[in-house]
């Protein structure tokens, strides 16, 4: 040790607590925790230095003032040893901060960023931020050095590959710095190829390669790793994921005019015409007008989905529409095609609308490798026909006839299928038998793997594509392997347990959770039942890796499936990305609500979180966001209030603003607060169902003005939910709220005229065909109603005349039928007839 580290040591150690021992940083070298750097700005270095005491980590800072060392700073760090000890002007130029890397695992290590201040250390850096592998220094962007350091994360994945960010600091957040992407990634590339050359068998080097080659500027490069990363049988991270990446190379070479185009993204806003969609750019700016019922994202196509009056058809980035709409619902396109449905069925079309199917089917399932199972009901409907299956190709051609009982999707060229009891078998694209299974059931492949029950309600086992028995039947519940794991149970009661196995049927994860999901990118969702002796009250999930190493502690109510690393998680009042190792990601913000985050085109954060959606950017600030406040014609207004009391009880309830009498205005609103199950909830306790309310203006029209309340009570473990719904129809000018009587003239025999009308339609008109035999009676006098421009609406609620599934059937009478009894001069009517 040199004369001059010897001697700081000897200084450190004399500030040290007795029995503390200073650590030693094992790469590159060997060497004492100790560091010199200037964190104040004086010109005078600070010594700072990293101890253990009783099994605790800590920091230790020493200033020399007034001829003498001071100690300045002791702060308590985490973890077991230390992997760093430095300093780089991270937070601002021309001042260091102190970098420490506190080991908290094998490969991982939590990243502090401390900053000098009045107060003493402040450590800059998320409680999250973590890495495996760290380069700090002033990295050049496109104008040179800025003299700030960047932080390049290397983050362990699987095997040797890791996932790599450049983060600096910016408007208090670390965030991506991608204009020193093309400084830095070339140091990546050569690492993945290297790797690539050492295992060129192993698809996530291939990955990661083509991904770093993209960042580092080298698209046409890029777009050859991706090839190869696309032609394994099970690509990573997914098949999805890796054209995704494709596209964007495709538009760094100036192949792919629409990805090069700004995203455009759906925007939904509250009018007085109900809920409406429209689409923004990444601005925030509408660029396209809010006169859809429903829009869903713009696909890789330039097609999006929407609906206008009832029905769906595909627009492109002008607002044209390609496919009219006259659908009932439209697929999202997969293979070039799409699934519609209309009134006669099931038809498959292509990407400029031409329906490619000769007629409509009972079903059609999405394109997967160039075939999409059908089917067809035989010799009568529903439970009383047999449907046979069979298989489409991408010109709408029964290339594989009706003839199976069950068919699953067609992967690699090859699909299950059941072609009696007790016969199953793996076919060809061209309807081939391969292999035949003699068994009670055969399900889907997952790696080479199918499982299978010997008898009828027997347990189940995995059998390889040729039938040969791979793990014994021992499981009451068996689900398709991916990436050499598998999800089962042994449960024989309620109370589901489950846990992973690896393909020679060991179990990697302990058959002991209420739920496992598998989020792809070889990580798990283990879900902990919140009461273990009522499991369908639901679960807390951590994030476990796919060799049962738990990444988290039980933290989350919902994990989505993870993408390009990163997964949206969500607690009760909060949703944010975690990275693969289970930890919040740095550079990426925290959401108020409890939903999910996904990461779009242009940049920025989709956000749905308490069911409303809004557009973030990675410093968390808002782009855009769906309105809260509904203008009507001055000075009235409904403002939307949310009431939260505890995490399965969300209500948005509406409140009326401009009224000149304050008392009435109160009144008002303090009866639709009632309406809309605003009331006292326990906030500190698992409730036994969940219950879900909002509004939408229904109608408005001079003073009168609609609020339809709706609601979803979901008692837990129920098969279902139940609905609810009550309109609300109140005069903006005196507070009135009116019932169905104040339509008429006094006296009138209105409840037995409009029953007579509705039970005339019940009879003659065929959308009526579901109405339970003898259950209508008639109308009651307070009969829920709710009134547009030219026609009442009379509405029932669910199994009152008709099943569950009838929802809430409505009967339409114009006004011209009923005029002899309508009160023209009474004051609901004028309220809406001045």
């Amino acid at each position: 040790m040199p004369a001059e580290e010897m001697q700081v040591t000897s200084l450190v150690s004399g500030f040290l607590p007795e029995g503390a021992k200073l650590m030693t940083i094992e790469k590159p070298a060997p060497h004492t925790a100790i560091h010199l750097a200037d964190l104040t700005g004086d010109g005078i270095p600070e010594i700072a230095a990293v101890y253990r005491l009783n099994g605790e980590m800590y920091l230790l800072v020493l200033t020399y003032r007034d001829g003498v060392w001071l100690k300045a700073a002791a702060v308590k760090g985490t973890g077991y040893a230390v992997t760093l000890l430095s300093s780089a002007p991270v937070l601002r130029a021309g001042l260091d901060n102190l970098l420490v890397g506190w080991q908290i695992g094998s490969i991982w290590s939590k990243l502090s960023v401390y900053e000098w201040t009045p107060e003493g250390l402040r450590d800059a850096a998320p409680a999250d931020m973590s890495y495996s592998y760290i380069e700090v220094g002033d990295m050049p962007g496109l104008v040179g050095p800025d003299g700030k350091a960047e932080v390049a994360l290397w983050i362990h994945d699987t095997g040797e590959a890791y996932s790599v960010q450049v983060l600096r600091w910016s408007n208090g957040a670390f965030v991506p710095a991608p204009d020193v992407y093309p400084y830095y990634f070339p140091r990546v590339v050569r690492y993945y190829e290297a790797m690539t050359r050492r295992h060129p068998d192993y698809t996530f080097y291939w990955y990661y390669l083509a991904d770093a080659q993209y960042r580092a500027g080298l698209p046409e490069a890029a777009l050859v790793s991706v090839r190869k990363a696309l032609s394994f049988p099970n690509p990573f991270p997914s098949r999805e994921k890796l054209l995704e990446l494709r596209l964007n190379i495709l538009a760094a070479l100036g192949r792919s005019p629409e990805a090069r185009m700004p995203a455009l993204l759906p925007a939904s806003l509250k009018t007085t015409s109900g809920l409406k969609w429209g689409y923004i750019d990444p601005d925030g700016r509408l660029a396209i007008r809010p006169i859809y019922e429903d829009a869903a994202d713009f696909q890789q196509n330039g097609l999006a989905v929407v609906g206008k009056n009832g029905k769906y058809g595909l627009i492109d980035r002008s607002a044209h529409f390609v496919v009219p709409p006259v659908y009932d619902s439209i697929h999202p396109f997969s293979g070039r095609r799409a699934v519609v449905i209309d009134g006669e069925g099931f038809k498959l079309i292509d990407e400029k609308g031409k329906v490619l199917t000769g007629r409509a089917y009972s079903f059609i399932a999405d394109m997967e490798d160039g075939r999409a199972v059908f089917y067809v009901t035989e010799g009568g409907s529903g439970d009383t026909g047999t449907s046979r299956y069979g298989y489409l190709d991408v010109q709408g051609r029964e290339v594989i006839p009706a003839q199976y009982e069950e068919a699953n999707d067609f992967h690699g060229g090859r699909a299950v299928v059941k072609i009696r009891d007790g016969d199953y078998a793996l076919i060809a694209s061209d309807g081939r038998k391969l292999v035949s299974y003699p068994y009670a059931y055969v399900g889907p492949n997952g790696d080479g793997l199918l499982a299978f029950q010997q008898t009828s309600g027997g347990k189940y086992g995995y059998i390889d594509e040729r039938g040969k028995v791979v793990i014994a039947p021992s499981f009451t519940v068996g689900l398709p392997f991916h990436d050499g794991r598998a999800v089962v149970s042994a449960s024989e009661d309620y109370k589901w347990t489950y846990g992973g196995i690896d393909n020679a049927g060991r179990y990697v994860i302990k058959p002991a959770y209420n739920d496992i999901r598998d989020l792809g990118e070889k990580r798990f969702a283990l879900g902990r039942a919140l009461d273990p002796e009522q499991p369908f009250l639901g679960s807390v999930y951590a994030i476990a890796d796919w060799n049962r190493a738990q990444l988290s502690d039980f933290l989350y109510d919902e994990v989505s499936g993870f993408k390009d690393g990163l997964a949206s998680v969500a607690g009760a009042e909060q949703t944010y990305f975690v990275n693969r190792g289970g930890k919040p990601a740095p550079g990426y913000p925290r959401v108020e609500g409890s939903g999910s985050l996904t990461l779009e085109r242009g940049g920025l954060i989709k956000a749905y979180t308490d069911r409303r959606l809004a557009y973030l950017n990675r410093t968390g600030k808002v782009i855009w966001q769906q309105n809260t406040v509904i203008s009507l014609t001055a000075p009235y207004a409904v403002r939307e209030g949310k009431y939260k009391p505890n995490r399965d009880y969300l209500v948005y309830y509406p409140q009326v603003e401009g009224m000149k009498d304050g008392t009435a205005q109160r009144t008002v609103n303090d009866r639709l607060k009632e309406w809309s199950q605003v009331k006292p909830v326990p906030g500190d306790r698992k409730l036994d169902s969940s219950y879900s309310g909002d509004f939408e203006i229904a109608f408005y029209k001079e003073k009168l003005l609609e609020l339809e309340l709706t609601g979803y009570k979901y008692p837990f473990g129920a098969a279902h939910g139940m609905p609810s719904k009550t309109v609300a129809i109140l005069n903006l000018e005196n507070g009135r709220m009116y019932a169905l009587k104040d339509l008429f003239k006094p006296g009138s025999d209105y409840v037995r005229i409009l029953s007579g009308i509705v039970g005339r339609q019940i009879k003659e008109d065929p959308q009526y065909a579901y109405v339970f035999t003898d259950s209508y009676t008639g109308i009651k006098p307070d009969q829920p109603f709710y009134v547009t421009e030219d026609a009442l609406h009379l509405y029932f609620f669910p199994y009152d005349i008709g099943p569950y599934a009838a929802g809430f059937p409505t009967f339409t009478i114009p006004f011209a039928r009923i005029g002899a009894i309508v009160d023209r001069e009474g004051e609901f009517w004028k309220a809406f007839h001045a």
